[in-house]
């Protein structure tokens, strides 16, 4: 098992992506704690977990706030002990508006969650880390942090943001064991998030279906969208010794759509 022994902290974990990761971590051996709001989630999470023979435990918390994010990380070492792993993926899309038409508070909201939130949950693990001298962290960023699409100002934002603080944490802390990378999914178009886009997008360009969607899948070079699984196999590969000389990177996982 590749992460037997280590315990893991996945936000967003009670569906989508993260639900994908902590099930993928945990089968590879790895005690895996899942944060997110809904307590309902993150119990059908820990039980397919447990039932599968592997731990898990849940914490409801909302990473948008600072308290929460430290309930997270305390509940989590209460629950297991030390922390080897960190998977920042809890994510907010925000408003699909031009950006004249998105209020400050708005923008703030989703800052909060998706940058700020990460930079205070790797604040926290990091001297443990440091002080055991390995760890792994992830963040789940996106394709849209390096392309220009419209109507996606506070997510792309935030996420290239995201990715800057990845490289900057993979700075500091490569010397001291730890690696940070970071994952650019394409349309991963099973998650809310992306089912919730398609009918805001179709309702802002007058469309009766999902054409903005199957424009971008078919401008990938595979031609489909991504799933949760291979998010989640590249995490996995990422947070393991298999990937020992790789930290700073925004690895796309996107099907073919964009090269850097």
């Amino acid at each position: 098992m590749l992460l037997k022994g280590q315990v893991a902290i996945v936000t967003g974990g009670g569906r989508g992506i993260g639900r994908a990761i902590a099930r993928r971590f945990a089968s590879e051996g790895a005690s895996v704690v899942v944060a997110a709001r809904s307590e309902g989630e993150l119990k059908e999470v820990v039980a397919e977990i447990q039932s599968a023979g592997g731990k898990g435990a849940a914490v409801a918390a909302d990473i948008g706030r600072e308290a929460d994010c430290r309930k997270i990380v305390s509940e989590a070492r209460a629950a297991f002990g030390s922390i080897h792993i960190l998977v920042n993926n809890a994510g907010v899309f925000g408003p699909v508006r031009p950006v004249e038409q998105i209020s400050a508070r708005e923008w703030d909201e989703v800052l909060a969650v998706n940058l700020r939130a990460p930079f205070l949950l790797a604040g926290l693990v990091l001297p443990e880390m440091y002080q055991r001298g390995s760890g792994a962290i992830i963040n789940i960023s996106t394709v849209g942090a390096k392309a220009a699409y419209p109507l996606n100002s506070t997510y792309s934002a935030s996420k290239a943001g995201l990715d800057g603080l990845t490289r900057t944490l993979a700075a500091e802390a490569a010397r001291k064991g730890v690696r940070v990378n970071a994952i650019c999914p394409g349309p991963v178009t099973e998650t809310k998030m992306s089912k919730d886009l398609t009918v805001q997008f179709a309702a802002h360009f007058g469309s009766q279906g999902d054409e903005v969607l199957k424009r971008m899948i078919e401008g990938t070079l595979q031609g489909r969208p991504q799933t949760a699984d291979e998010i989640a196999s590249a995490a996995l590969f990422l947070v393991s010794g298999q990937s020992s000389a790789i930290t700073g990177q925004t690895l796309n996982v996107d099907g073919g759509m964009i090269f850097y």
